[in-house]
């Protein structure tokens, strides 16, 4: 049975709640199979953050791992490309930590390239009619750490990435871009289904000009 690790964080930076949280929370609570979904809220916290997920691929053996976070400032839900070997923290985490100028994982590659279909995923989401593009930073903060360390610690044949959500408009600071929780959480699962059932990525230009 293919097995997918579907991960959220919790609340941080003052907000009361993290849509990536609660929309892991709702993909599981309507999930139906047939494959096996854990789900797990991480931490917002660089090396705490690091070692559940590393326990989490270690204890489950997933087939795919879709990590996902928040993005406030994004109108879209965004699966990212490229993680990078580089915690750079422009405000604490969780547990206070701010890390400046030093490596996810030391000794690893400059970055890590998602192995999820992530133009697919972008195109499936955008679909279904909710906004959706490719991003190539997931930042320098734990959502970057978190999405490098599951591609690190990944192994051969085990798909992996990460996918930004905006805020959720019932819990959104007033002004910023949000979609409905809902929304959101339907297109983590439609995520999710298009890594268990695309192969090989779309070859459609998804660049950017800056």
């Amino acid at each position: 049975m293919t097995t997918i690790l579907l991960t959220g964080f919790e609340p941080f930076a003052g907000d009361a709640t993290n849509p990536s949280g609660d929309a892991v929370n709702a993909v599981a609570a309507g999930w139906r199979g047939p494959e096996r979904l854990v789900v797990e809220v991480l931490p917002v916290a660089f090396d705490e953050a690091a070692v559940r997920l590393r326990a989490l691929i270690a204890d489950h053996r997933p087939d795919i791992v879709v990590a996902t976070g928040l993005a406030g400032g994004r109108s879209h839900v965004t699966p990212e490309r490229v993680a990078i070997n580089l915690a750079d923290a422009r405000i604490p985490d969780n547990d206070g930590a701010q890390p400046v100028d030093l490596p996810v994982v030391s000794g690893g590659p400059a970055a890590h390239f998602a192995t999820i279909p992530v133009k697919a995923i972008a195109a499936a989401v955008a679909d279904a009619g909710i906004p959706s593009a490719v991003s190539h930073s997931a930042g320098t903060f734990v959502c970057n750490h978190v999405m490098f360390t599951a591609l690190d610690a990944a192994t051969p044949g085990v798909r992996a990435g990460f996918v930004h959500v905006p805020y959720a408009r019932e819990d959104a600071p007033e002004g910023a871009p949000a979609l409905p929780l809902a929304d959101i959480a339907r297109a983590l699962e439609i995520a999710v289904r298009t890594c268990v059932e695309v192969a090989d990525d779309l070859s459609t230009p998804a660049g950017a000009l800056h």
